[in-house]
């Protein structure tokens, strides 16, 4: 059986919703579908609301745009957090990353993705605005870079930094235990802690 010739029509379309996911081919794909049906109803009606209730339900922090349950996210809401130190990240992959180093007490700002003209992604896609208006309240005494080390991660963090020069803040990014070229989200705990607890000024960086 070739994978153009199945069996069934709903196996078929199943198969190909799954083969949409990222990183998820028709082989892949028709191997997931397959366990899926060696399990009980009960365990994929269960599988199936998770997906549907994420979806619905999930929100993004008011504050700082990461997914939540809330309004305002459970790393917002800690009083025993610095909130008055603040980290810029990509993606919520990546504050999850840095919560696993166990190593940084302030909170965060997720971008939702960084500056990439290649990709059509250009400032005003990005939360860049929320973190001014974050900074403009005077809430805030250190804002810390933490995008990947890449053209677009570091072009990313020089616009911004343009934007913050003119408030009175001090502004780090990671040390570069972090490889050029890096994302985040792959650099093991113990290189990505030492690199918040080390991080340097941003001018530094420049200069």
């Amino acid at each position: 059986m070739t994978l153009e010739n199945f069996p069934s029509k709903l196996l078929e379309n199943a198969v190909n919703e799954f083969s949409k996911l990222p990183g998820i081919g028709k082989k892949t794909a028709l191997r997931l579908v397959l366990y899926l049906l060696k399990k009980e109803v009960t365990e994929v009606q269960r599988f199936s609301r998770a997906l549907t209730q994420l979806r619905e339900e999930v929100k993004h922090c008011r504050i700082c745009k990461n997914i939540s349950d809330a309004d305002i996210c459970n790393i917002c809401n800690n009083p025993a957090r610095d909130h008055r130190m603040v980290c810029v990240v990509e993606n919520i992959r990546d504050v999850m990353s840095i919560e696993n180093t166990q190593q940084y007490r302030g909170v965060y700002h997720v971008l939702g993705g960084i500056i990439s003209p290649m990709d059509g992604i250009g400032p005003a896609d990005l939360e860049i605005e929320s973190l001014l208006s974050r900074v403009e309240k005077g809430e805030v005494d250190e804002v810390i870079f933490a995008l990947s080390t890449t053209m677009e991660g570091d072009s990313t963090n020089f616009y911004i930094f343009k934007k913050l020069k003119g408030y009175n803040l001090k502004i780090t990014t990671l040390a570069r235990g972090v490889s050029i070229g890096d994302e985040i989200e792959y650099t093991d705990e113990v290189t990505l802690g030492r690199s918040i607890i080390n991080r340097m000024l941003f001018e530094n960086f420049l200069g």
